[in-house]
């Protein structure tokens, strides 16, 4: 039974990710969020310890999700039913409005400039 869950779950996630286009802006099917809650819940659920501050990564820890976020149908099933060793957020404890900040806050962080890189 799990092994027909976790496939119907990757299904919808290659879904997700073959029909939403992931250069340029957020997903416009995500619901609406606040950035400014987001990144207080990113800090308070302690998301930056894998993911980095600003939604940057690290190679051992946590993908990238910051700028471009996947699409929110897939960042939304990874926070419920996650892959590999990310810990589980149901909504009793992250809610579908919470999910939506997050997501939110990853949308709202832009490309690093070129300009700003160390001379």
């Amino acid at each position: 039974m799990k092994k027909l869950i976790r496939i119907a779950l990757l299904a919808v996630l290659l879904h997700a990710l073959l029909t939403v286009p992931l250069a340029g802006a957020a997903d416009s099917t995500a619901p609406a969020g606040s950035a400014t809650r987001g990144k207080d819940l990113y800090m308070k659920h302690v998301c930056y310890s894998c993911h980095g501050s600003v939604g940057q990564g690290a190679e051992r820890t946590g993908p990238k999700l910051a700028p471009n976020p996947f699409p929110y149908a897939a960042f939304a099933m990874q926070m419920r039913e996650p892959r590999d060793v990310m810990p589980r957020y149901p909504e009793k404890f992250v809610s579908e409005q919470d999910l939506a900040d997050i997501y939110a806050y990853m949308a709202s962080i832009p490309a690093a400039s070129k300009d700003a890189s160390p001379k």
